[in-house]
């Protein structure tokens, strides 16, 4: 990520900024961008349970905040200037290179589909907050400029314009593999430096509309799935010795969400002072190998001097995703961990770990409704949900209720 500013002069904090930038031209070569849905369908990144300690490292993610030049952050913008910060944004991503015959898609977020939204939420590619359009400052809603690109069809990388920033990257990767999400995303944030003038500060690095950020604007994080330490009641001990160290410990949908499942996100919340490969360091070198030798030790301990335990909260998750006929999603989501743990511990030899990592995408509301084929009330989702989940885990055979009621 390198500084564009070789001035030697201190340049205005964006949001001071008395005279905009000039609107770049920007030219586009390529094929033109994809307009919104239909979104794949298939698993996503996040999920295939491939690469280095997947057993307890879902995934790996590398975000950049980035701002332009010239303009307010978006929660003080005006919605003129969110329109024109996502006209050049959208312009700019556009003209980027395609690599290996990828294609990028686009969803402008004011006019897009609810349930689109739902699903770039549930598959990892955009934020709650981004789907919402309102910012933490209260300004914003459904109508403000903001829309998302996604590289299609590994959906690795996707771009958020006029988040809290006006460009967040984000690079996703299974398992523990930051190294590879810091590399990607160098090159791609690199190739956006040449087209447009970032916000930049000689001494503070990137800026950006919450000072954590400012510095490098990198957040590294990763989704751990630690159920055996919940069990034996080690899990806050991890939880405090992050936060000491500065980390961030969230839900699987980042920050605000709840932890269902015992599946985390951990991240750096700090950025200024930091170096990408200090944070990449601290994080994949020395954090998560220890968090993960605690889960691996913690499910041993488990096989091995309480094996009734284990046992009982596998298969007791097992027996209710079996015959349940109604399921809410957190409830879906934590009998799953407990069976993800089930597999991964030989309880459960014949369970296909894919198929547990697909029905944790199918069990969110976006993608159930979207399988169904119609938009469905909440009483009718927890009805289709245990079906699904019936279905793909257990026999097809099994009789439906009005079957045995005749």
């Amino acid at each position: 990520m390198q500084a564009n500013d070789t001035s030697g002069q201190l340049p205005e904090f964006p949001e001071r900024a008395g005279k905009r930038k000039q609107i770049p031209h920007i030219s586009i070569e390529n094929d033109p961008m994809i307009l919104g849905g239909p979104i794949q369908s298939g698993i996503t990144e996040w999920l295939k349970g491939t690469g280095v300690m997947s057993d307890v490292v879902m995934s790996s993610r590398a975000r950049a905040a980035r701002n332009l030049a010239g303009f307010p952050f978006p929660p003080t913008a005006s919605s003129a200037d969110r329109s024109q910060i996502m006209e050049i944004c959208r312009r700019c991503i556009e003209s980027l290179e395609r690599k290996n015959g990828s294609t990028i898609r686009w969803f402008d977020l004011r006019n897009s589909d609810p349930n689109d939204r739902r699903l770039l939420v549930e598959r990892q590619l955009m934020s709650r907050q981004h789907a919402r359009g309102r910012y933490s400052n209260g300004e914003g809603g459904p109508d403000s400029p903001r829309g998302v690109a996604v590289i299609e069809p590994e959906e690795r990388i996707s771009i958020l314009v006029n988040e809290e920033d006006h460009l967040r990257v984000q690079v996703i990767r299974s398992g523990l593999n930051l190294e590879s999400c810091l590399k990607e995303i160098n090159g791609f944030d690199d190739r956006i430096e040449q087209i447009v003038d970032y916000a930049f500060h000689p001494q503070f690095g990137y800026l950006t509309a919450c000072p954590t950020n400012v510095g490098t604007g990198l957040r590294l994080s990763v989704m751990v799935h630690l159920p055996a330490l919940k069990i034996t009641g080690e899990l806050e001990k991890v939880r405090n010795a992050a936060s000491d160290m500065g980390l961030a410990v969230r839900g699987l949908y980042g920050e605000g969400s709840q932890a269902a499942g015992e599946f985390y996100q951990i991240s750096n919340q700090v950025t200024l002072g930091r170096s990408d490969e200090m944070l990449l360091r601290e994080i994949e070198s020395e954090v998560v190998p220890n968090i993960v030798r605690y889960e691996q030790h913690a499910r041993a301990q488990l096989m091995n001097e309480n094996r009734m335990l284990i046992e009982d909260r596998v298969y007791r998750s097992y027996g209710i995703l079996q015959n349940a006929r109604l399921l809410k999603p957190d409830e879906a989501l934590e009998h799953l961990g407990m069976v993800r743990l089930g597999v991964i511990c030989e309880l459960l030899p014949d369970m296909p770990l894919e198929t547990v990592h697909e029905l944790l995408l199918l069990i969110q509301p976006g993608h159930l409704q979207r399988l169904i084929g119609c938009d469905l009330s909440q009483a009718e989702r927890r009805i289709a949900r245990a079906k699904i989940v019936r279905d793909r885990l257990f026999s097809p055979q099994e009789p439906e209720q009005g079957d045995t009621e005749r």
